[in-house]
């Protein structure tokens, strides 16, 4: 049976206080002396490059809501696919659902409801 996951939110102020004590793992020097590029090669190492014009569509709106556990039903292929890139599958799968809902809330705004 697979190890249930502790997920648990703190504020910006309570992470603050956390890493003024100590209580993280990060090796803040070496995180403060690495070269933007380095950042770059590190983060297109891990997840690929980014796509052209990626940060129009950031929103900054705070936490985002709680999950719920759900059962969906999902054609074969396209759940494969999502596997196929690695850890953090689902959270793909919600972020596109989510650039979806926002992509038709912001039709609706735009044409009196109706997208």
């Amino acid at each position: 049976m697979a190890k249930k996951e502790r997920i648990v939110r703190y504020s910006a102020e309570e992470v603050a206080a956390m890493i003024a004590r100590g209580e993280d793992k990060t090796d803040w020097q070496r995180v403060k002396t690495m070269p933007q590029e380095e950042v770059e090669r590190l983060a297109d190492e891990e997840d690929g490059p980014l796509p052209e014009g990626w940060e129009s569509a950031i929103v900054i709106d705070g936490l985002p809501p709680r999950k719920r556990d759900v059962h969906i039903r999902l054609d074969a292929d396209v759940l494969d696919w999502f596997r196929a890139q690695g850890k953090g599958y689902q959270t793909r799968i919600n972020a596109v659902l989510r650039a979806f809902v926002d992509a038709r809330r912001r039709a609706q705004r735009g044409t009196g409801g109706r997208p």
